[in-house]
């Protein structure tokens, strides 16, 4: 499972590098429309005004032997959640992977929609379903804000789990094309801009929703070879352990019978002693 693991981060380390120039191409095409004023009045980039609902998308394995990589998720899930009661707002939760959605079924955590089956090699239309899962009910006015919890992959060794604000979407990840320092240039748009961001905000999301998966997905591999070479390290090293303790047991035990068949042949050593004395005649 080590070796299947180690080989499966490196496709997985590859998917996430191959989808960002699309991430990248579809915020830039974003910035541009906002840079042209569209999305004033946009539900998707407008923050609300009172925050009555939060979902918290939370993305974890359907499997298991990976160390702390499910658990971490969900002990971040359950704190926002105890957040957002505390700030007296109501929570919607989504879970993809079967490991999330067991342990909140098993607590009686309500779920509004659970997704798996597809938590390490994740599709495009993975990502859609969960998308329009929570959109229309973003447009719709019933949820305030979605998060979403996932472990991002930084790098082979070093993986953490963060929490993303995905609607609306965050300002901070639509910068400003005068503060990017590159050469701008004058676009006409066809239909207007509004019409054209209102079409692709909800790409934007689902392009958001893909990369959390495949990082997710990476990051599963990772753990997995980590908590497997543990494993089999602590293996070894109780086979070590064991080996020696047989050993040394097997050795008490030969120990013993040689002192046992010693003795014995020594009592008879000393009985046909006595027996020959008993024989000899009295003088």
């Amino acid at each position: 499972m080590e070796l299947i693991a180690a080989s499966r981060i490196v496709k997985a380390q590859a998917r996430v590098h191959a989808a960002q120039p699309y991430a990248d191409g579809i915020t830039g095409v974003v910035r541009d429309l906002s840079a042209a004023g569209a999305g004033a009045s946009s539900p998707l980039l407008v923050a609300r005004e009172t925050v009555a609902t939060v979902a918290h998308i939370a993305i974890a394995a359907d499997r298991g032997l990976c160390g702390g990589y499910n658990s971490t998720i969900v002990r971040t899930a359950e704190h926002e959640m105890r957040d957002a009661a505390k700030a007296g707002q109501r929570n919607a939760l989504i879970t993809s992977g079967r490991k999330p959605e067991a342990h909140f079924r098993f607590r009686e955590v309500p779920i509004d929609a659970s997704f798996a089956g597809f938590s390490d090699a994740p599709s495009y239309e993975d990502a859609r379903n969960i998308a329009a899962t929570i959109s229309q009910r973003f447009l719709d006015g019933e949820i305030d804000k979605v998060q979403l919890i996932y472990t991002k992959f930084i790098s082979a060794g070093r993986q953490e789990v963060v929490v993303e604000q995905l609607m609306p979407l965050d300002s901070s990840d639509i910068v400003n094309a005068e503060s990017t320092g590159q050469p701008q240039a004058d676009y006409e748009f066809e239909p207007n801009p509004d019409t054209i961001l209102d079409a692709l905000l909800p790409r934007y999301a689902e392009a958001k929703i893909y990369a959390a998966l495949l990082n997710a997905a990476a990051s599963e591999h990772a753990f997995r070879q980590r908590a497997m070479k543990a494993a089999t390290d602590n293996a070894d090293d109780l086979v070590q352990t064991l080996s020696r303790v047989m050993n040394r047991a097997r050795q008490d035990s030969i120990t013993t019978e040689i002192m046992e068949i010693v003795g014995g042949a020594a009592a008879m050593a000393d009985g046909a002693t006595k027996a020959d004395e008993d024989l000899l005649p009295a003088n």
